[in-house]
């Protein structure tokens, strides 16, 4: 486990922007599986390309109109218990990736982008594939 102290300004980077934390699998269950509408889901991370590529590309991204209806959050070797339901449940058959950043509509996986689809991109491209995924999937739809 990281250092809380450490971790919270990662943490806040996606909260503040209107994420809620998944600290139990109970809670990944709960959001996902009883999820109606479009909810974006982020495994967290302390890797640099989450902090300089995946959270400034999920910020952005969630400027434009068309945006999922929730947006939560675990966070990869904090939450270990969450995370691993996330990945044993909700995104099964894909191989464990943080950071990592899942859409699904209406408790299916519409899209999803691995670290490996982050690592060699910039945050203007990231944002520019989720932007790409909301307006397909996500509607008119102006909450968050």
């Amino acid at each position: 486990m990281y250092d809380p102290v450490m971790i919270q300004p990662f943490r806040d980077e996606l909260t503040e922007v209107g994420f809620t934390e998944l600290m139990t699998p109970q809670e990944v269950d709960e959001a996902v599986g009883g999820n109606k509408g479009t909810l974006l889901v982020v495994i967290n991370s302390v890797c640099g390309c989450a902090a300089g590529k995946a959270r400034p590309g999920i910020r952005k991204a969630l400027q434009h109109a068309a945006k999922p209806d929730r947006l939560m959050s675990v966070f990869a070797g904090q939450e270990k218990e969450a995370t691993a339901r996330l990945r044993e449940q909700w995104l099964q058959g894909i191989p464990p990736s943080s950071p990592s950043i899942a859409l699904y509509k209406d408790n299916e996986l519409v899209h999803f982008i691995p670290r490996f689809k982050i690592e060699g991109r910039i945050a203007d491209e990231i944002a520019a594939d989720l932007v790409a995924a909301f307006d397909e999937h996500c509607g008119n739809n102006v909450t968050a």
